[in-house]
């Protein structure tokens, strides 16, 4: 597998058809191969990942700025074929990212996920560093493709400060993400079958996350898709709970900053620093 910036017209028409199989796009919500050419020939950055000659997977972003005017790299889009899934494929393309951003001179890369995706939280905290305090309702507004369809498009916005001392321990494997709490101990994990109050043992009915001291845990699904396809109202619950858990604990200063694994549950980790 190799990991390079693209080469020529065929290479970029091959992220427009990955685009579209990846998130089982509409047409009119593609990147076109115009837009990605100008944004990789200006400051950005287009890395494919080809095993041969077919595209296995990419990573898509671009410069901007935060609320302060500080220069970051927005890193908008990354997708890994379904063939090529649970190869590590996507954290290898996030560090092939990150050594670019690094030589350009800028310690700072954003993007956005939906936290009810157990893979990408897993993957955005527990393998890359990368931290959140800041939750954006419904962003993207109703969304068309075939991942995104049926919810509001409420995000985390990542922060990874790829120059840090957190995030390089945690790339050389000094810093592994916990497996398990002291704070979980005798308390229900997270499952798909049960719902958002109920994983977490609280008894308001409402919230889904538990105050420790400094610390909040906030339970999530681990098949968020699966619950989508059999039970719609379900998965609106999942979002809805889990939307005033982050707004409440973000306003009161806690930073989304890990995750927790226990029996078959998944929990985000915040803290007050």
């Amino acid at each position: 597998m190799e990991i390079r910036p693209l080469a020529d017209h065929a290479e970029y028409h091959a992220v427009e058809r990955l685009q579209a199989e990846v998130w089982t796009l509409p047409d009119v919500e593609i990147v076109p191969l115009h837009m990605l050419i100008t944004a990789a020939k200006n400051g950005g950055l287009l890395l494919g990942a080809f095993d041969g000659d077919l595209l296995a997977g990419f990573v898509f972003g671009f410069p901007g700025l935060t609320a302060e005017g500080r220069l970051k790299h927005c890193s908008h889009m990354a997708g890994v074929h379904p063939a090529y899934r649970d190869q590590n494929l996507g954290y290898r393309l996030k560090l092939a990212q990150r050594e670019h951003v690094l030589a350009q001179g800028i310690d700072l890369i954003t993007w956005t996920f939906d936290p009810l995706e157990a893979r990408n939280a897993w993957l955005n905290f527990g393998k890359l560093g990368a931290v959140s305090n800041t939750y954006l309702r419904n962003i993207y507004g109703d969304m068309r493709d075939g991942l995104n369809t049926g919810l509001p498009s409420d995000r985390l916005q990542m922060d990874w400060w790829i120059r840090s001392e957190r995030v390089e321990r945690r790339l050389r494997g000094e810093d592994d993400p916990p497996s398990s709490n002291s704070s979980l101990k005798g308390r229900r994990a997270g499952s798909d079958s049960l719902t958002p109050t109920e994983s977490v043992g609280t008894s308001s009915g409402s919230l889904s996350q538990r105050e420790r001291g400094d610390r909040r845990i906030i339970a999530i699904p681990l098949h968020i898709q699966a619950i989508k396809s059999a039970d719609m109202t379900l998965a609106m619950q999942w979002r809805m709970d889990t939307r005033r858990a982050f707004e409440d604990a973000f306003a009161q200063g806690y930073l989304a900053i890990d995750m927790l694994r226990r029996g078959d549950g998944l929990f985000y980790l915040l803290e007050v620093l």
